[in-house]
């Protein structure tokens, strides 16, 4: 299943694509591709290129279409909705059947997008620097950033350990998550985002240093205890996790009597972006 679904930018025109960890590979709208090497006005001129492209191609018996699979992806309208991508490879036999001069310079930024990727995935500190250059320019705090990132490593070695012992469904990774938010902060992922007003974002990158700290707390926990008993299967995971959690809950109520307010906050990521003033200064041609 992809896990990541991003913008990517060629000649400041935008590309959606997925990120498969179990395949390792980038998938890219095949739309997208088609509206920038056909220079269609609107992504309806670029999808209908696309369809007679795609009609054009079976009747020749290629393979190319039978390769391309169908995912969501989130449209011009903010809604999600299926979509034809292709691996790098099927893109490449996509882009030999449309006549354009920018045929050869996509090829090239097509290959430098998956290559830097799985770069990244080799070398975890190259992906932690990637995303510290994201959080960066769109303009996240310093000691929100160092917060964000060493919560990053936290997860990872949680969900290790849940491999390690056997949890590998991405269902089951799901359950286990929202075990663990339930426990400490009362509110499941999804009904945390409800709470925050999120729809698509990210709610890690929307919680507070305190929401961040505490739900490290749970899944650092989770982690230790998890080395120490060697937990083995969903249910005996289920109950280290909760535990986790637990010591993460008992801070919560401790900090929330301190303060006397709740640490649950429907605050989002905006409340904790620098003002403009703050961004460094970029010439126009770099914005």
């Amino acid at each position: 299943m992809p896990d990541m679904e991003k913008i990517q930018l060629f000649e400041n025109k935008k590309v959606r694509t997925v990120w498969d960890e179990e395949k390792q590979e980038w998938f890219f709208s095949i739309v997208d591709v088609c509206g920038i090497l056909t220079d269609q006005p609107t992504h309806e001129r670029a999808r209908n290129y696309w369809k007679v492209l795609k009609n054009r191609l079976k009747k020749e018996g290629s393979e190319v279409v039978t390769n391309c699979n169908r995912l969501k992806l989130i449209a011009e309208d903010g809604k999600s909705r299926e979509t034809d991508v292709a691996d790098m490879a099927a893109m490449f036999r996509v882009i030999e059947s449309i006549p354009s001069k920018k045929a050869e310079p996509i090829k090239v930024w097509i290959a430098e997008v998956a290559a830097e990727r799985i770069n990244q995935a080799i070398d975890p500190e190259r992906s932690i620097d990637q995303a510290v250059a994201d959080y960066r320019r769109l303009g996240y705090s310093e000691a929100w950033i160092n917060q964000r990132i060493k919560t990053i490593e936290i997860r990872k070695g949680l969900t290790d350990e849940w491999k390690r012992g056997g949890v590998t469904k991405e269902m089951d990774f799901a359950f286990l998550t929202d075990l663990m938010s339930k426990t400490w902060s009362g509110l499941t992922t999804k009904e945390y985002k409800k709470y925050k007003g999120l729809t698509k974002e990210n709610l890690r990158d929307n919680m507070t240093n305190m929401e961040l700290l505490l739900n490290a707390l749970a899944e650092e926990t989770a982690t230790e205890i998890s080395k120490q008993r060697k937990p083995e299967g969903l249910s005996e995971n289920a109950g280290v996790a909760k535990e986790g959690a637990e010591v993460a809950k008992t801070a919560r109520k401790e900090v929330e009597k301190r303060l006397g307010r709740s640490v649950v906050s429907p605050e989002k990521a905006i409340d904790y972006i620098k003002s403009p003033e703050e961004l460094p200064f970029q010439k126009p041609e770099e914005q």
